[in-house]
């Protein structure tokens, strides 16, 4: 009878132990990540709040076993396993993921790129690398979709895309065209216009159009225009649209290819670099006056010729950028831009100078959404359906669109002998976000950036370091008395146990050197918008033994989730940079 009741309880364990090898393949299939950050946590669970089990270093390469939310559980070998945050990794496709073979989603077909520029990248998300671009009317094979991304190829190129800037084909039998008599060609000629559900601006955006883009318009009213977008009836400023005029049909293309653009540098001497990032290695410089016709633009960085034969990227925020031909197009990117009052009683005005007419009036933290960038003026869309411009100098920019200097500000810099100190560096990482940010990571990225901005303007500046090695705190302050600095300037991030304190707080050891301390905190907090911790006395050596003006900018809390992922994000670099560049020329001009 013993033997009778095991047949079935030994069946049931070959039917389990048989179906292991399936269940492993299955993990398999789920893909791997590498890491991202310099160095990572791996938790026991999918949250900031569970403990931390370990860390993974940068590059290195993980099997997925399951995502969760923001949270990707990763084999670490053998039977250990761990979570980590999915924003400071990146995804590798498994072989049967990219393989042609593969047969298609219920949603691949065909479609067409409803904007000009779109980017393509490697795989479903922004934190992806872009490889390429797409313009508008692009034709393009959708093969699979993952969330709001899609994945589409061309004869040329084969990556990820935004499904908001793609409209997919329907069959013929679907399509009810309007009726002839009442369509009319127009082209957009904003920089980037938006198109929504209903014609009024307080109705859902639906979607952009790019400069050039062409659209048939249906019908219009009340200075709106009804288009078709994404396959269903939509509405744009008719203010932004060149209605009657047909696009060039020539070529079929309605974008304006890069070269057509002549830029002229308006720093006093920018330095040209191997690649499109402040990584980059500098290959050589252009000086303020030159021009020379773009290549190509990425992420606000633009190429061009800058010897004969020799080819390089510099930053696009320091050219006056010119079209060649009759018409311009905008010369700075707008796209999903927005401006912030940090003043009340802002002067809007009619036209991009203090000359003109004053005609609305903003309060500080009142936003704005950009329309484009002339000169150092921001277009503004105003709540009652108008448009305005407001001085760039005295708004903070959310978005794309470049953060305008005050006018004259590199002038008070000029000839001036800065050092910039990043904190910590090589065996001192000084502290650890709780995302895993190293601080002396960061200071060193944002000095870099500091040193371009300054050096364009013609300032005289030096690193104290510009790789990842440890230097002394005395090695750092003679430095400043070698070069007889102007000013000093050490940067780091804070941390504390309290993980809901955030904010940027300025040290100065001496009645000397206050007064650079509250220019520069001042200026970064209006760039910033942080929490204002204030200037005060601090007792550290870099500026208690420093004979010459020095500070030390404490920039945000890497120990507060949210503060460490705001200043690790590009634009709030470039408002740092921006803020302790225009804090620098105020002092210079009230010394």
């Amino acid at each position: 009878m013993l033997r009778n009741k095991m047949v079935p309880i030994i069946l049931c364990l070959m039917l389990i132990f048989g179906s292991l090898p399936a269940l492993e393949s299955a993990h398999a299939d789920n893909g791997s990540v590498s890491i991202t950050a310099t160095s990572l946590n791996v938790r026991t669970g999918p949250g900031l709040s569970y403990p931390i089990s370990g860390s993974v270093k940068k590059g290195e390469k993980f099997s997925i076993v399951k995502e969760e939310g923001d949270w990707i559980q990763i084999s670490l070998g053998g039977s250990k396993k761990g979570w980590v945050a999915e924003w400071f990794t990146a995804k590798e496709a498994t072989k049967t993921a990219v393989s042609p073979a593969v047969s298609p989603k219920a949603d691949s077909g065909s479609g067409s790129v409803t904007v000009n520029g779109l980017r393509v990248r490697k795989g479903p998300g922004t934190n992806y690398q872009v490889i390429g671009s797409f313009n508008s009317g692009q034709a393009v094979e959708i093969l699979s979709s993952n969330g709001n991304w899609a994945e589409v190829r061309t004869n040329d190129l084969r990556g990820w895309v935004s499904k908001e800037y793609i409209t997919t084909k329907e069959s013929k039998a679907s399509e009810a065209p309007p009726a002839a008599s009442a369509k009319t060609s127009g082209t957009v000629n904003a920089t980037s216009l938006n198109v929504r559900d209903k014609p009024s601006l307080n109705a859902s955006r639906v979607g952009q159009l790019s400069y050039g883009a062409a659209v048939t318009v249906h019908s219009q009213s009340n200075g709106w225009a009804e288009i078709t977008y994404a396959g269903k009836n939509a509405w744009v400023s008719a203010e932004y649209l060149k209605i009657g005029e047909k696009p060039a049909t020539d070529s079929g293309k309605t974008s304006t290819p890069v070269d057509q653009f002549t830029g002229t540098v308006t720093a006093s001497q920018l330095n040209v670099r191997d690649k499109n990032s402040l990584d980059g290695s500098v290959i050589g410089s252009v000086s303020k006056g030159q021009s020379f016709r773009i290549l190509d633009e990425q992420n606000n960085w633009v190429k061009i010729e800058f010897q004969s034969g020799k080819t390089g990227w510099a930053a696009g925020w320091f050219f006056d950028k010119k079209k060649n031909g009759p018409t311009a197009a905008p010369s700075q990117s707008v796209k999903n831009s927005s401006v912030s009052m940090l003043h009340n009683g802002t002067n809007i005005r009619k036209g991009p100078s203090t000359s003109t007419a004053v005609i609305f009036r903003a309060n500080q933290g009142d936003s704005f959404e950009i329309i484009s960038v002339e000169k150092d003026w921001y277009k503004i869309a105003l709540p009652n359906g108008a448009s305005g411009f407001v001085a760039g100098w005295i708004v903070s920019v959310k978005g794309t669109a470049p953060q305008i200097e005050r006018p004259g500000a590199e002038k008070h810099t000029k000839n001036k002998t800065i050092i910039i100190d990043p904190g910590h560096g090589g065996r001192d990482n000084g502290t650890t976000g709780v995302r895993g940010t190293l601080e002396k990571t960061l200071t060193l990225k944002t000095a870099q950036l500091l040193y371009d901005k300054l050096r364009a303007a013609g300032t005289n500046v030096i690193l104290t370091r510009n790789n990842d090695h440890y230097i002394s705190l005395g090695s750092r302050v003679s430095s400043s008395h070698y070069h007889n600095a102007d000013a000093f300037i050490s940067i780091h991030y804070d941390s504390i146990n309290d993980r809901t304190v955030r904010g940027m707080t300025t040290y100065y050891y001496n009645s000397k050197q206050k007064p650079l301390g509250e220019q520069i905190h001042s200026s970064v907090v209006s760039k910033t918008m942080l929490k204002d911790r204030g200037t005060r006395f601090g007792d550290y050596h870099v500026i208690r033994e420093n004979k010459q003006a020095a500070v030390l900018l404490e920039l945000g809390y890497l120990s507060n989730p949210a503060e460490e992922m705001l200043v690790n994000t590009n634009q709030y670099q470039e408002a740092v940079a921006n803020g302790i560049f225009e804090g620098l020329a105020r002092y210079f001009k009230n010394k």
